[in-house]
């Protein structure tokens, strides 16, 4: 008993001096304030609102024939789209586009209707302002289903007047798609990415704030007023009680991330908020061992701003959002796999946007497992093998007279 309450007044210790160092660092307080209070809000807030509705668009109608008019107004019909006039011809448009008047031509060839009255493929051109890409994804959405049903309007007519008893059974949609997203019922950008890029954040920044916190240690420990005792003798229990320190500050911000900033921009929000926090769980843990890991890598503060700039892409690109994994080269599929933002990205959209349960993500549940495992060991032979023999270099020990130190003098 005496041995475990010395153990515990050990850790409690190292876990004290942990705190007094990380809220007295003003670099790692950063990444504790910027990345989980102000990047999501900027990154939700650029994509907001998701949808644009009624957006300029010029027309000009180089055939001014009936079936042109319909088409300009069925398209000025699309919520998408609003057609403020028409213009002579193309360069007239051009400069209402240069004018920021519209931002988009929609053109409509001569001989259009001749094509269509000829059972020909015709075809109507749109050009798009492409400085914001959801006004082009509207248009397009927009063009995409005003020519699909003229066109199934045209066939019909067509039968018709073919045969005309198939009227009684050509009129309509004969196979109506009824096209509902799951999880994103708006149909949103914002609404798709976000989920997953507060995954991203919450992984970057415990990875990124203990690998700072380890290059302040290497590059100058004095000056943060870390000295060689501050270690523990167990590497494992010094780990342990480094990581409490950590999560008593990132406990708030993560909650405040998972929950609270899909509150906010209405994100959605199917799932159980206490099944999603048991399951980030492991994914959390998962991280400090990558951050303890990465620790060895880091012997200068600086460093970590770069490393943030260049693994932030990877992370993203390899976290299935943008791009799918089932289409990933074997080498980037099993790359993406060691990294534990991956199944927490799948884990938190299935049950944030889908509303599936723990059960039913057991499989990204139980590889978060495997690499909080993992992680660890690999972070603690770097701490073990690493970290410490580089400590005890700078203050010119050995690493067993830092494995017999003890915290009790801080």
């Amino acid at each position: 008993m005496a041995s475990i309450k010395k153990a515990i007044r050990n850790y409690f210790t190292v876990y004290c001096r942990e705190f007094k160092l990380i809220i007295h660092d003003a670099g790692i307080l950063l990444f504790f304030a910027f990345l989980p209070l102000v990047y999501p809000i900027i990154y939700s807030l650029i994509y907001n609102p998701e949808l644009v509705k009624e957006v300029p668009v010029v027309v000009v109608d180089n055939d001014r024939t009936a079936i042109s008019r319909e088409l300009i107004r069925n398209f000025d019909a699309c919520d998408e789209a609003h057609v403020i006039g028409y213009a002579a011809d193309l360069n007239e448009a051009r400069h209402a586009m240069n004018s920021h008047k519209c931002f988009a031509i929609f053109e409509i060839p001569e001989g259009f209707g001749k094509k269509i009255g000829r059972d020909e493929t015709a075809n109507a051109v749109l050009y798009s302002d492409m400085s914001l890409l959801l006004r082009y994804r509207g248009f397009l959405v927009a063009t995409t289903d005003i020519m699909t049903s003229m066109g199934s309007e045209l066939l019909t007519k067509k039968i018709n007047e073919i045969v005309p008893l198939a009227e009684t059974i050509a009129v309509g949609d004969p196979l109506p798609i009824d096209y509902v997203p799951m999880g994103n019922i708006r149909n949103g950008f914002d609404s798709f990415i976000m989920p997953g890029v507060l995954i991203l954040i919450v992984h970057q920044l415990i990875v990124l704030a203990v690998g700072m916190a380890g290059g302040a240690k290497r590059e100058n420990p004095r000056l943060v007023g870390y000295v060689a005792d501050n270690e523990g003798k167990s590497v494992l229990g010094t780990m342990i009680a480094q990581t409490l320190a950590y999560f008593t500050l990132l406990i708030v911000p993560i909650i405040f991330m998972i929950h609270y900033v899909p509150l906010i921009f209405k994100f959605p929000m199917a799932g159980d908020t206490w099944q999603i926090l048991m399951f980030l769980l492991p994914m959390i843990i998962a991280c400090f061992g990558v951050g303890f890991a990465f620790q060895s890598v880091v012997t200068e503060r600086e460093s970590v701003f770069v490393l943030w700039v260049v693994t932030s892409l990877i992370f993203l690109l390899l976290s299935g959002l943008i791009w799918p994994r089932y289409d990933m080269w074997p080498v980037w599929r099993a790359f993406s796999a060691i990294c534990p933002s991956t199944w927490g990205v799948e884990g938190f959209i299935k049950m944030n946007a889908n509303g599936a349960s723990l059960s039913q993500v057991s499989d990204c549940y139980i590889n978060l497992w495997i690499l909080a495992v993992a992680w660890w060991i690999v972070g603690w032979m770097a701490r073990k093998w690493v970290i410490r023999p580089a400590v005890a270099r700078r203050y010119g020990l050995s690493p067993k007279q830092i494995k017999e130190s003890t915290p009790e003098n801080i």
